[in-house]
């Protein structure tokens, strides 16, 4: 929806939710979550709440405004989640509602995201529609470089990003056909010689078109919405008056003119100044910081100016970084090259500083002032001699932007009435240098973990050092100057022996204390030094003293991604409507991009519903002494608070426990939960209980403390074959290892939400919640309540992914709310933060790995002993089958066959690790790569090599006693080796390092032996309810949740074939207890196959009951025969059933048929390192994935890519950190990083190979999991760089291998001088 913002409308906006109803609108107020007002009043709810810190670009929107001086209208995206209201005071607002709608006319952007196959669980659509349509709205016709940019703000945690980017280069100008061959022709094109493309299959029934571009309307600029001419009108108006809004604590006040903007400040001192809020947003709703007063001069066109003279260039305040990128590109076509340096500097760190919503956001004025101590800009600001233009009643002055004022001097800040005018930024001169330089966890939006601003001007036709300027980000707690340094420096010749002194002064200069906050150290007193190298050899450029190592100068490229997608053709003989085996859009795809699927948090308000808080424990083993709960309860709108003593059934459920009791367990243990009528007010009440804890002794945290303690979940799972010991007498080398494997956050894009509404009749529960086990829930809430099943209704309309993380914690949180809901009578809506999302859920377990290992020397490995040992938390939760399926898995694709493994869950005072996709395999099999990847370098063999020699090559049994056939793994194994090139390639990576010091590459290809389904039987089991009515139409129903992997759509692509109808007769609506009960869980990759056996035998039992009136009248239509068979009294609803693969495992006898079927598959990665800083670069990978017959390729391979990326993630760039004391750190997408667009693979190719696989429906395979271990490609290609450059040093071949693969990590594995130097110099402050 547009909405034009004015005085009177000043809350009518979409997307906002939950909280403060009423006439009393405060004036910090966001757009998006915090007011329940705009939803009220016109129900829109299309722009989504995820992270509420502006990290993830969910709740993009677009805002217009209309500049009077230039006569022109700027379109620019927001995260609504961080924009006030008030400040949006004559813009105009345009939600994905605004855009187009299902009800109307979609627009081009939204269709195109859908049928490219953009959009999985849908949640963060929206946000990728309104980054894409501003970015047209600005561009008709980008390039694809400012689709990847626009793109850099929103994340998306199920489809590896590869089709919402595709989707965006439908829109450019040039051609967007592959463009492998440099010729701008596709390597598919018949003419071509197909051989001459190292990638690409030579079988004429493999296609690669996913989708129709002439199925796609055209996209013409003209016909979008013009502004509103009335707020042009308001823009224009010489009359402006002083604009002030009232709440009952704060005052909101925007200044007419720069003269009232002094006298504000005159008068309200110490108020903030308001711009984008991405500073001051964040202390409030994160830090509890509270002002009385705001005031914001947004559009105050005295802050809105470029001046450009001889000597440099002064840039207003206000202007939003976006708008500071676009002037100093100007200024650099402009200006000789000589004169640009510092810009040309700050544009390099622009690009990649946050995403585009908060660069649109955020202002120069408000990001010098505000001085945090991880600013990009503001380092190199002050190496290019920057002065900030301070302005006040009293008059202007200026203050140098300098170490002083950087590291907040007393002497160099501003007075308390004094604003930020401009900032003046001078030209550099021929013998001046200037750079900026930074390292991050990933390449864009990220904070750095180091960062430096750096300049030298020398003696004019020397390298003599006249001045020399350092300063640093992110190693103290401001931007620190080496001031010291510097002058040391001063008239040294710019060689390496300076190099080398300047090292020893500036780590002796910034001194990082060891318990310093963010951890890494010695890491970041490396990059310290292994900046400065970088800017010497830059600088040693510029003087024309060209260096050796010239491959460690240029950072990492950011590409638009492209590639191949392959799958088997359908059939031509097919009946053109039956849809199986088409790569058919997502039954919601569309709503998702319009913004109409509805999630929980989406629905309407119900009468009196209250809204629940949670109040955890911040202790991780305690005795509880006081729960004090009478502050909470004085405060306005609250109703209740919920303890332990609420619960009216069982408080402890098989081990889970609801509302903490006597003891906690775990930081994040919910202790109680509060009540009330807006979701403000239960949030501040929970602050106000106290409660007092006496801690307890042991406080375990970690596995090793675990084994130290002997504390363990359950007993040891083991299998084993062969005679192990034995074997180990007869090698010829033995080795022993250790690997660990750290944890991951789901990072769901939808948090766990629940809607709990208590029944007026028979102590009925109806709960609306986004889970992947109803059925779960429903025995959780029976428990809590005392109460039968029956009389709990679970409804599932779609959750906004789950990836395992929605398995078994919605039941414990449905519990929670549903207690709540009994005790007050009253709805509860209870939506986790993704701060209490991330801390009370956990996520994967992290695993210590074991291995001893016998081979021989040609690299036949004869022995393998392993041991796992998984940190499970504080309660059983699914630790005891991860532990199962890990060891089940551990063998992956190797023979070994005297093989043993034995695994234990260990039990700590950390919140309960649960299921995540893959179920332990992704962490599991990291042990057998690594251990593979050690007997390579001991043999002098490639890992490849020894991969292939202890491949299972025959029809054999697993270590577990099961036969399975290979020869689809050896297929997929050998086709990507070819077909990705990997030998020749191989060779070019050597070559490569060979000429570069500083950076490596390296490749990597791992094999895969995955399991679907699970080795109980009765879990395998499915039901499904079909209703054929009386127009024709159908409705299914059947077990399964639809997370986003395209479940509904499988489903109603079998309902279609079976029935011989079209997909449009067939609907399916949500999944409930009520229509299917004792549904199983939707996991271990088998939704689609047992729910489409269940809804295949409903619909033949159905298709049986029609044949004798078909019979009667062959040439009738569908809608004929329904009518006749109605009045023959034909039943026309039926339920469908699959009784499951029958499944078994003794673990007695470590023996047993425990899956029933494997998925096989390989991937090949290659990266580049920087071994100066550990940045990686993932170039290509190539994916073949064992897909037997795909019902849906489309679904498929979005299923395979986003795996693909969420491990490559888990591998790499996610890195969960705790405190000591058990407090996790990583709270939200501020500190934990997932994969943006930039990390995806510059190539990224995907195929289907064909196979048969009789047991399941139409012989598929369930591929929503497999895909995720092929990320450790990635890390193993990692490994491959970082190995290639210890052998060029000197070091050991074999060394301890780790995941993640951080930054931190790969830095410090490549041993240097500069990580020596680090190491010898530790000292303590003076």
């Amino acid at each position: 929806m547009r909405l034009c913002l004015k005085k009177a409308s000043l809350t009518c906006l979409s997307g906002l939710r939950r909280g403060n109803r009423g006439s009393g609108v405060p004036p910090t107020l966001n757009l998006c979550r915090e007011s329940q007002l705009p939803t009220l009043r016109f129900h829109l709810t299309g722009t989504k709440y995820s992270c509420g810190s502006g990290g993830c670009g969910a709740c993009t929107v677009m805002v217009s405004r209309y500049d009077p001086k230039t006569k022109k209208i700027h379109h620019y995206p927001v995260t609504a989640c961080l924009v006030p209201i008030c400040s949006l005071h004559g813009a105009a607002v345009t939600t994905v509602e605004g855009v187009g709608s299902i009800k109307t006319r979609i627009h081009p952007v939204q269709e195109r995201l859908a049928k490219c196959h953009g959009t999985q669980c849908g949640f963060c659509s929206p946000g990728m529609v309104m980054s894409i349509y501003t970015l047209l709205r600005n561009h008709p016709e980008p390039t694809p470089e400012q689709i990847t940019e626009a793109l850099g703000g929103n994340l998306c945690r199920c489809t590896g990003y590869r089709p919402i980017v595709e989707s965006g280069k439908t829109f450019c100008a040039e051609s967007t056909v592959c463009q492998m061959k440099g010729s701008g022709k596709c390597c598919m094109d018949q003419e071509e010689n197909i051989s001459e493309v190292p990638f690409v299959f030579c079988f004429v029934e493999m296609c690669t078109k996913l989708y129709n571009e002439d199925e796609f309307q055209p996209f013409d600029p003209t016909q979008e919405p013009i502004f509103p001419p009335e707020l042009i009108r308001m823009a224009e108006d010489p009359n402006k008056r002083r604009l002030t809004f009232r709440g009952k604590r704060t005052t909101w006040i925007t200044p007419v003119n720069l003269n009232d903007l002094l006298e504000l400040k005159t008068s309200f001192p110490e108020a903030p100044i308001i711009m984008g809020n991405t500073a001051v947003g964040p202390s409030i709703k994160f830090r509890d910081e509270f002002h009385p007063v705001f005031i914001s001069p947004l559009g105050l066109q005295e802050l809105y100016f470029v001046d450009s003279t001889d000597d440099g260039v002064t840039i207003g305040a206000g202007y939003s970084l976006a708008q500071l990128n676009d002037a100093l590109h100007f200024i650099v076509s402009e200006q000789p090259k000589e004169k640009t340096k510092t810009y040309h500097a700050l544009l390099k760190h622009l690009r990649t500083l946050a995403g585009a919503q908060i660069r649109n956001m955020a202002t120069l004025g408000g990001h010098v002032v505000s001085r945090p101590n991880y600013s990009d800009l503001n380092p190199i600001l002050a190496a290019g001699n920057a002065t900030i233009n301070l302005i006040s009643k009293e008059g202007k002055r200026q203050i140098p932007l300098d170490g002083r004022f950087l590291e907040k001097s007393p002497e160099a800040n501003l007075k308390s009435e004094e604003t930020v005018l401009s900032v003046y930024i001078p030209h550099s001169t021929q013998w001046h240098f200037v750079s900026g330089l930074r390292i991050a966890q990933r390449q864009e939006n990220a904070f750095a973990i180091v960062n430096a601003g750096m300049s030298v001007k020398f003696e004019d036709g020397t390298d003599t050092i006249k001045e020399l300027q350092m300063f640093y980000g992110s190693v103290g707690p401001t931007v620190v100057s080496a001031s010291k340094t510097c002058q040391q420096l001063i008239g040294r010749k710019w060689n390496d022996q300076m190099l080398s002194d300047a090292c020893r002064l500036v780590l002796d200069e910034i001194y990082i204390p060891p318990d310093a906050e963010g951890g890494m150290v010695e890491y970041r007193r490396t990059l310290i030094i292994s900046l400065l190298f970088k800017f010497y050899l830059k600088v040693r450029r510029g003087l024309n003293k060209m260096p050796a190592h010239e491959g460690a100068l240029e950072d990492f490229p950011i590409e638009t991604p492209q590639g191949i997608q392959m799958f088997q053709c359908v059939d031509p003989h097919q009946p053109p409507q039956d849809p199986v085996g088409h790569p058919v859009m997502h039954q919601s795809a569309i709503k998702h991009t319009t913004g109409e699927a509805v999630f929980v948090d989406d629905m309407p308000p119900i009468s009196q519903e209250l809204f629940l808080a949670v109040v955890t424990s911040t202790r991780a083993h305690a005795k509880i002494i006081l729960i004090d709960t009478s502050a909470a309860l004085a405060l306005p709108g609250v109703v209740d608070v919920i303890t332990a003593e609420d619960v009216p059934g069982d408080n402890s459920y098989q081990g889970e426990i609801f509302y903490a009791q006597n003891e906690v367990i775990c930081v994040g243990q919910i202790v109680c939960t509060v009540a009330a009528d807006t979701y403000a007010h239960a949030k501040e009440a929970a602050k106000k209980v106290r409660i007092v804890y006496e801690d307890l002794e042991p406080r375990i945290i970690t596995i090793e403390q675990a084994l130290e303690h002997n504390s363990f979940l359950s007993a040891e799972k083991k299998i084993e074959q062969g005679d192990v010991e034995q074997a180990f007498k007869y090698v010829d080398q033995i080795i022993e290892g250790k690997v660990h494997v750290e944890g991951q956050e789901h990072f769901y894009m939808e948090t766990q939400t629940i809607l709990a509404i208590p029944q007026e009749e028979d102590k009925e529960m109806v709960l609306h919640l986004g889970t992947q086990f109803q059925t779960h829930v429903q025995e959780y809430v029976a428990a809590a309540l005392n109460i039968p099943r029956n009389r709990i209704a679970c409804h599932t309309k779609r959750a906004g992914g789950a990836f395992g993380g929605k398995v078994s914690k919605p039941a414990l949180l449905g519990a929670v709310s549903a207690v709540a809901a009994k005790k007050t009578g009253r709805p509860i809506r209870f939506i986790l933060e993704r701060g209490d999302d991330m801390l009370i859920t956990a996520g994967r377990h992290p695993l210590l790995g074991k291995y001893k290992i016998g081979f021989m020397n040609n690299g036949v490995i004869k022995a393998a002993d392993i041991e796992y040992y998984i940190n499970g938390g504080c309660s059983p939760d699914e630790s005891e089958l991860v532990m199962e399926f890990m060891v089940l898995r551990s063998e992956n694709a190797y023979y070994i066959p005297n093989f043993r493994c034995r695994g234990r869950p260990c039990k700590t005072n950390l919140p309960s690790n649960t299921a995540f996709r893959g179920f332990g395999f992704p962490q599991g099999i990291v042990v057998g790569e690594a251990y593979i990847t050690a007997v390579a370098s001991q043999c002098d063999l490639t890992p490849e090599q020894v991969k292939e020699i202890n491949m299972y090559k025959r029809t054999s049994r697993t270590a577990h006693k099961q036969t399975f056939n290979p020869e689809p793994l050896r297929r997929c194994w050998k086709e990507c080796l070819e077909k990705s090139s990997f030998s020749a390639r191989k060779l070019a990576a050597e070559e490569f390092n060979k000429k570069n010091y500083w950076k490596k590459r390296g490749l990597a290809a791992v094999p895969m032996k995955f399991t679907v389904g699970m080795p109980t039987a009765f879990y395998n089991q499915a039901a499904a309810l079909v209703h054929i009515y009386l127009d024709g139409s159908v409705l299914v129903s059947h077990s399964g949740c639809e997370l986003g992997q395209g479940l509904h759509t499988k489903m109603i692509q079998v309902a279609s074939r079976e029935l011989n109808i079209p997909e449009s007769y067939i609907h399916l609506s949500e999944t409930n207890t009520t229509t299917v009960s004792n549904a199983t869980f939707t996991a271990g990759s088998m939704g689609a196959d047992i729910n489409g056996k269940a809804v295949q035998n409903a619909c033949q039992i159905l298709k049986a009951r029609l044949e004798p009136v078909i019979r009667k009248n062959p040439r009738g239509t569908w809608e004929v025969w329904i009518s006749e068979a109605y009045k023959e009294s034909i039943s026309l609803s039926t339920t469908g059933y699959f009784k499951g693969y029958q499944t078994n495992m003794d673990w007695k006898k470590g023996e047993g048929n425990a899956f029933p079927y494997f998925v096989y598959g390989a991937s090949c990665s290659e990266v580049e390192v920087d071994c100066l800083t550990g940045a990686h670069k993932l170039l290509r990978t190539d994916i073949f994935m064992d897909a037997a017959f795909s019902i849906n390729p489309a679904v498929d391979i979005g299923q395979i890519e986003g795996a693909f990326v969420q491990g490559m993630g888990f591998y790499t760039i996610e890195e969960l950190k705790y405190s000591p004391e058990g407090v996790l750190y990583s709270r939200g997408p501020d500190d934990y990083k997932i994969p943006t667009v930039t990390e995806i693979p510059e190539e990224f190719n995907v195929t289907l190979v064909h196979s048969q696989n009789p047991i399941a429906i139409y012989s598929s395979k369930g591929l929503g999991e497999a895909g995720m271990f092929l990320g450790s490609s990635v890390l193993f290609a990692i490994y491959d760089a970082m190995a290639a450059a210890r052998r060029e040093r000197g070091l050991t071949k074999t060394f301890t291998l780790s995941s993640p693969a951080t930054p931190e990590l790969i830095r410090m594995t490549c041993v240097d001088q500069f990580t020596d130097m680090v190491r010898l110099v530790r000292r303590a402050p003076c």
